[in-house]
């Protein structure tokens, strides 16, 4: 039964609160909860479908919460990647929140109030009915809030963004007292929110989570390791933040929680473009400085982080050698050289898609032409100055799984409306099918 307070604040239609909990696999959540080590989430799940879920492919945040905010595909919001290049050149460009074609659900939903706290690839931000701060990257702090009414508070509170991770290169503890203090901060912020804005809905993403598991991922289950019990006080931190939010929750209030991709160890990184110039497939010049511009003719295909590889196409690069008529030949050479390609007796790629495979939409030609999906433990790179293609990192533990993201959706009366195996681009969907 709604109360006179709830018709005051608006909250008529159920409102919806959307919980992200960056990098964390379904596998984790799972195992702290049971172990105690996130009680609140325990209760939760008993309360509501917790599913594994599909993240995008790539397996990347800035194509992932674009898809999650949109409900797109990645050839409908034209985010492919963190980097991508120029049309006609072979200089890099960094997309952002002004390169998403597709409209996340605050701004379509413009006649609902939201509030919406370190959403990543959502820098600069947009006008839209309520408050928008953004999360990583962004690179002007007046441009990632709006309005810009409560840049004295977070000014007065130190918010940050995001955690500094070259700390971590230095020491592991100031990155891990660093990881604390932001936490604390976003919740301070969104406390502040709940409280000060009549909003329908409310949505905020964790990052930290990726951050430790990225430098820390070799920490989780093992007990001898130096920071085992930095690693769980993290996620116990984030469990009570959860409980937080959960207490001040109306009883109508839809909840919907996820994750953009799961995490596991690295085995070996695995440089692509490295692939491609032992099979003269990619060749480059002298001067490495040029990165990409580096590219030299008789070029047919080149790679961008993490494996997505575009052939080098007439009319559409400088230096493109590529006809139509010949891109079927190099795409079975280039499929055939990364379907055999081994480490260890271990097949490093799961699949191999073709852009037409995974991708549809408006902007389908900007797609990679072909994107690899590792086996477990490598970790798809594409440094164009790399020179071997196998490498250790001694600081990066952790890399990006597809499979292993989770949605969790209080309420159990809503399995029905919730796919059997979802993936990131049905959060929208499934948020407008439990309010109805």
């Amino acid at each position: 039964m709604h109360t006179k307070k709830d018709k005051e604040y608006g909250f008529m239609k159920n409102r919806t609160v959307i919980i992200g909990i960056d990098g964390v696999p379904y596998s984790l959540l799972k195992y702290f909860s049971e172990k105690d080590v996130m009680p609140n989430f325990n209760e939760l799940r008993n309360n509501g479908v917790f599913k594994r879920m599909d993240s995008s492919i790539p397996e990347i945040s800035s194509v992932s919460w674009s898809s999650a905010i949109t409900g797109k595909n990645p050839g409908e919001h034209n985010i492919f990647g963190f980097t991508d290049i120029i049309p006609n050149t072979y200089t890099i460009s960094f997309p952002n929140f002004s390169t998403l074609k597709s409209k996340p659900f605050w701004i379509k939903q413009n006649k609902e109030k939201h509030v919406v706290i370190n959403v990543p690839q959502t820098y600069p931000v947009k006008e839209l009915n309520g408050f928008h701060i953004s999360g990583f990257v962004s690179l002007d702090f007046d441009k990632s809030v709006y309005p810009l009414d409560y840049i004295d508070y977070l000014n007065e509170i130190n918010y940050r963004i995001d955690v500094d991770s070259n700390k971590a290169h230095k020491s592991i503890d100031l990155f891990l007292d660093d990881l604390f203090d932001v936490h604390e901060k976003r919740m301070k912020l969104t406390n502040k929110l709940w409280e000060n804005y009549k909003w329908d809905n409310f949505m905020i993403v964790f990052t930290g989570s990726d951050r430790i598991e990225h430098f820390l991922m070799d920490a989780y289950k093992n007990k001898n390791h130096t920071y085992y019990d930095k690693f769980i006080e993290y996620f116990k931190r984030v469990d009570a933040s959860i409980g937080d939010i959960l207490k001040k929750m109306n009883e109508h209030d839809n909840l919907i929680m996820l994750s953009d991709h799961g995490m596991e160890n690295i085995k070996t990184n695995v440089n692509v473009n490295s692939v491609l110039v032992e099979n003269e497939i990619l060749f480059l010049g002298d001067n490495y400085k040029k990165r990409y511009n580096n590219i030299e003719e008789k070029t047919q295909a080149f790679a961008l982080d993490p494996g997505r590889i575009y052939l080098n196409k007439k009319n559409k690069f400088p230096k493109g050698e590529i006809y139509s008529s010949k891109e079927k030949n190099i795409i079975d050479k280039i499929t055939d050289i990364f379907s055999n390609l081994k480490f260890n007796g271990q097949r490093v790629v799961k699949k191999i898609f073709l852009k037409e495979d995974i991708y549809h939409g408006k902007y389908l030609e900007n797609a990679p032409d072909i994107v690899l999906l590792p086996n477990s433990g490598f970790c798809l790179r594409a440094g164009i100055n790399d020179k071997k293609i196998f490498e250790h990192d001694d600081i990066i533990k952790g890399m990006h799984t597809q499979d292993d993201a989770f949605l969790f959706v209080k309420n159990k009366f809503n399995q029905d409306k919730i796919p059997e195996k979802p993936c990131v681009e049905d959060i929208i969907p499934i948020m407008k099918k439990i309010r109805k």
